[in-house]
C-alpha cells in the first residue's frame, strides 16, 4: 500500500485548500488514517485522524478551521483547510495505519505518505 497526497500549495491569508491522501495497492486492511504537519524548525504535529468508520478527532489548535472526512470506496481522505494563516505553513503529511492478520499474528503497519507542501502569504 502506498499513500499519495495532493492539493498543497500557495494561498494567500485567508484561503481554503483542500488536500487529499489516497492510498492505493492491495493487502491489510485500513484501520484509520490522519492528517500530520510539520512547519520550518518544528517537530511534527497531529492535524487530525479519522478511523475506518467514520469518527473523526482533531488536536485541540483545529477548532473549526480544517474538517477531515474520507471516502472508503476510494480509500482516500481528505483535509478541508479554511481561514488559513502564515502560521498553517507547513508539510502536510498522510498518514495510515493498516492491520495485516496473518496465520502468525496480527500487525498494525505504520504508512506515511510523501508530504504536500502548504504555504501561506500574509
Amino acid at each position: 500500500v502506498q499513500l499519495v497526497e495532493s492539493g498543497g500549495g500557495l494561498v494567500q491569508a485567508g484561503g481554503s485548500l483542500r488536500l487529499s491522501c489516497a492510498a492505493s495497492g492491495r493487502g491489510g486492511e485500513i484501520t484509520d488514517m490522519g492528517w500530520y504537519r510539520q512547519a520550518p524548525g518544528k517537530q511534527r504535529e497531529l492535524v487530525a485522524t479519522i478511523t475506518s468508520d467514520g469518527s473523526a478527532n482533531y488536536a485541540g489548535f483545529v477548532k473549526d478551521q480544517f474538517t477531515i472526512s474520507g471516502d472508503r470506496t476510494k480509500r482516500t481522505i481528505y483535509l478541508q483547510m479554511s481561514s488559513l494563516k502564515p502560521e498553517d505553513t507547513a508539510v502536510y503529511y498522510c498518514k495510515a495505519r493498516i492491520k495485516i492478520v496473518t496465520i502468525e499474528a496480527t500487525k498494525i503497519l505504520e504508512l506515511w505518505g510523501q508530504g504536500t507542501l502548504v504555504t501561506v502569504s500574509s
